[in-house]
């Protein structure tokens, strides 16, 4: 079992735990937690992390049912009583470490075909701390004999503090069916909101790849590569999850359904052999 990893800056310290799906038990500011924070040898499940890899998709593949290519492929229903397979399985696996040093950690996972996903792929994924910011890539490359539906994401849960606010960009936003599944999109310019205030839980697309959560303490600065963004929070959580993704929520089979393209949607499909790899940051400075 590999032990969990912690990287030091001159201003940030973060817990990695390689063997609960690479994720990140806490990024603390000096003694300030950024994200949803748990020293890593007390962090017992990744669903309480601050924040883990989403591979091969983000969100929610409806009813653990992926309809590709005139082809239905049950999957595993990956998240107790839910009826969906939901944020990949990157999170769920054990990676392993590749290169390491006190600013930098660099992990690996294999995947190979199962009930969980029915393509092959490698993934890797790099943390890098310098000064007041934490930068992160995640890379996958389709390692089956076919062509393959691909998505990337993260789902980093930030410390919802007195004097939160939120405030992003964006174009569009899929709204939610009870089932937690997108329907259609509405016009959308983003969010300018105390997160007191938010009750949500949807895609938007159109995002600048910048957003900003600003609080008593703490003001962060997110930036990602990728133009969807997910958000969740509401009154009962005492987070708010700010998740960059490369594509709707269910978008395979919502193009299946004639509700978009591929482009449309964010999918990518990738060769035997390609791959795709996502950016994000972020970039921490304490409130005067």
């Amino acid at each position: 079992m590999t032990e969990s990893i912690t990287l030091s800056s001159a201003s940030l310290r973060c817990d990695i735990k390689p063997d609960l799906g690479a994720c990140i038990s806490g990024l603390w500011l000096g003694d300030i937690p950024v994200l949803r924070s748990t020293p890593a040898n007390e962090l017992l499940s990744v669903r309480l992390a601050g924040s883990y890899p989403l591979v091969p998709f983000s969100n929610r593949v409806g009813h653990a049912t992926l309809k590709w290519q005139g082809t239905s492929h049950p999957l595993v229903q990956n998240n107790g009583p839910e009826p969906h397979a939901i944020h990949g399985l990157g999170w769920q696996r054990p990676w392993q470490v590749l290169e390491q040093n006190d600013e930098l950690l660099m992990l690996a996972c294999e995947h190979r075909a199962d009930a969980s996903w029915p393509f092959a792929f490698d993934a890797s994924q790099t943390f890098r701390l310098h000064g007041n910011t934490l930068e992160l890539t995640l890379s996958m490359t389709n390692q089956s004999a076919t062509p393959a539906p691909a998505g990337l994401g993260w789902h980093p849960y930030f410390v919802k503090r007195p004097g939160s606010h939120l405030v992003f960009e964006a174009t569009g936003r899929w709204e939610m069916s009870g089932e937690k599944l997108p329907t259609h999109r509405q016009p959308s310019s983003g969010l300018d909101l105390d997160c007191a205030a938010l009750d949500v839980d949807h895609c938007f697309d159109g995002w600048t790849g910048v957003a900003h959560l600003r609080d008593e303490l703490l003001s962060t600065r997110i930036t990602s590569s990728l133009r969807r963004l997910v958000v969740f929070t509401n009154n009962t959580r005492d987070f708010v999850a700010i998740e960059p993704v490369s594509h709707v929520n269910n978008a395979v089979n919502l193009m299946q359904a004639g509700a978009g393209n591929a482009d449309a949607l964010g999918i990518q499909v990738l060769a035997p052999g390609e791959s795709m790899s996502a950016h994000m940051s972020l970039q921490v400075e304490r409130v005067p």
